[in-house]
Parts: structure tokens; C-alpha cells; sequence
């Protein structure tokens, strides 16, 4: 029951967030870290790639744009948001990318279905988060690859103070990783750490959107919390956090 409100929270949210546009473009978009991603994969022609949690599709279109032999699907739970996507894959004549519902939690793929995988900025949603990365290895090639970029806590933050702060707007957050547990995670599913890079991301959300702030300000050290950059104004509050981007390789056929 708890994975199933988790699931809706996230869908509902996301939801409104996609139809914001311009500020959820703004929370998420980030030209230099899209080029440094792209810049990242290891693409060639011909490769069936998976967009995890692809919501406005932004790393799918760029993809799909700049790499027309290969076969991109975005895979998400915003149906209404998908629906947008296909229509302006349509107006840009993108023939080699698709759209596809689903919740993450079982792919509705067959096995072995993709060359490459990738996800950015979605996986600290999923509630199951072994079972999902079970479902990416399984619908990876051996020898396939999987690219994941999340935030991640600062170190110093064991009582949480970034999972407690994502979580005071009701998007269905779970919780950050870092990037060792990332490794071990992955590793569980014989996907191996091949590359890393690390970023960063500062992203607004509107204050009204942030009931309990002062209380949580409260509950946590105060060293801690300006290792992010907080910065409260009277409209927005702003946070920095790390970001992970790790590239692993299926190198054994355990699933």
C-alpha cells in the first residue's frame, strides 16, 4: 500500500510540475551537464536505448536529435506528459523515438531488449529500488551499459537532512544514494562501475510548496544545511546538490 501511494504521489505530482514548463525547465535543465552526459555515453549506430523516468523527454529528445541511428524510448508514469512528448516527436519528424508508460517497477520490455540504458534525475522516486535496477538488468544486453545520474547527500548528512528536505513537497521522493551505494546496488545485479563524473545542481521550488521548512531548519545541524547553499527568499528557496553520473557494465548474466 505504501509503494502504491508512493507511485501515485509521484505520477500526480509530476503531473503538474510537467504542465509548469518554463519552472520545471528551470529546476531541471542544464545545457552543460546534458552535453557532458551525451558527451559520456558510450553510443554507437544501431543501439536500442531506454530513457528511465524520462518525463518532458530531456535527454531522450537530444538523443533521438542528435543520434538518428539509434532507437530511443522514453519510458514514464506522467501519461499525460508522454502524450505532449509524442506530439513533439511528431512535429520534429523524430521517427527513431518512442513513448512508452510505466511505473519503473517492471519494464514492460522483454529481456535483453536494450543496449543501453539511462536515467537522469529519477531514481530517488522509485520505491523498490532493487527491484527496478533487477528489471534494468534485465532488459540489458550482456555487455550492455547502464548510466544513472541522481543527486546524492552530502557527506556529514547522516541524520538526512536532504531526503527530509526533498520530501517536504509530496512528490513521492524516497531517498538519496550515494555514489558507493550506488556501486554496491548495482553490483548486487552484476553491473559494474566502468566511469564516473560528478556534477552538481542548484534548482528553485516555490516557497508556498514548502510547508515546514522552519521546523526542519530546526531539526537539523546547521553546518550541515549550508553545505547546501540554502538560500530562502520570498518567493523561491534554492538548494545545491551533488550529483552522481555512473556509468555501469553488464559483464555476467546474473539477474
Amino acid at each position: 500500500m505504501e509503494t502504491a501511494n508512493s507511485i501515485q504521489a509521484a505520477k500526480t505530482s509530476f503531473e503538474a510540475r510537467f504542465s509548469e514548463g518554463s519552472y520545471y525547465n528551470r529546476q531541471t535543465q542544464d545545457q552543460a551537464h546534458l552535453d557532458a552526459i551525451l558527451a559520456f555515453l558510450p553510443l554507437r549506430r544501431g543501439m536500442r536505448v531506454l530513457d528511465l523516468g524520462t518525463g518532458s523527454g530531456y535527454l531522450a529528445f537530444a538523443l533521438a536529435a542528435r543520434h538518428p541511428a539509434l532507437a530511443v524510448t522514453g519510458l514514464d508514469i506522467a501519461e499525460k506528459t508522454l502524450e505532449q512528448n509524442r506530439i513533439r516527436a511528431a512535429a520534429e519528424h523524430l521517427h527513431n523515438l518512442d513513448f512508452v508508460a510505466g511505473n519503473g517497477m517492471t519494464l514492460p520490455f522483454a529481456d535483453a531488449a536494450f543496449d543501453l540504458v539511462i536515467t537522469r534525475y529519477s531514481l530517488h522516486h522509485f520505491p523498490d529500488i532493487r527491484g527496478s535496477i533487477a528489471q534494468v538488468r534485465r532488459v540489458l544486453k550482456q555487455g550492455g551499459a547502464f548510466f544513472l545520474s541522481d543527486p546524492a547527500p552530502n557527506p556529514g548528512d547522516e541524520n538526512g537532512f536532504a531526503d527530509a528536505y526533498m520530501r517536504l513537497k509530496p512528490d513521492g521522493h524516497i531517498r538519496l544514494y550515494t555514489a558507493a551505494e550506488w556501486q554496491a546496488l548495482c553490483g548486487e545485479q552484476g553491473l559494474v562501475l566502468h566511469d564516473l563524473f560528478e556534477s552538481s545542481i542548484r534548482f528553485p521550488r516555490k516557497t508556498e510548496q514548502m510547508p515546514g521548512l522552519d521546523a526542519l531548519l530546526k531539526q537539523h545541524n546547521a553546518q550541515v544545511i549550508a553545505g547546501y547553499g540554502l538560500e530562502i527568499g520570498e518567493t523561491e528557496v534554492w538548494i545545491t546538490e551533488r550529483v552522481s553520473n555512473l556509468l555501469f557494465r553488464a559483464e555476467d548474466d546474473e539477474r
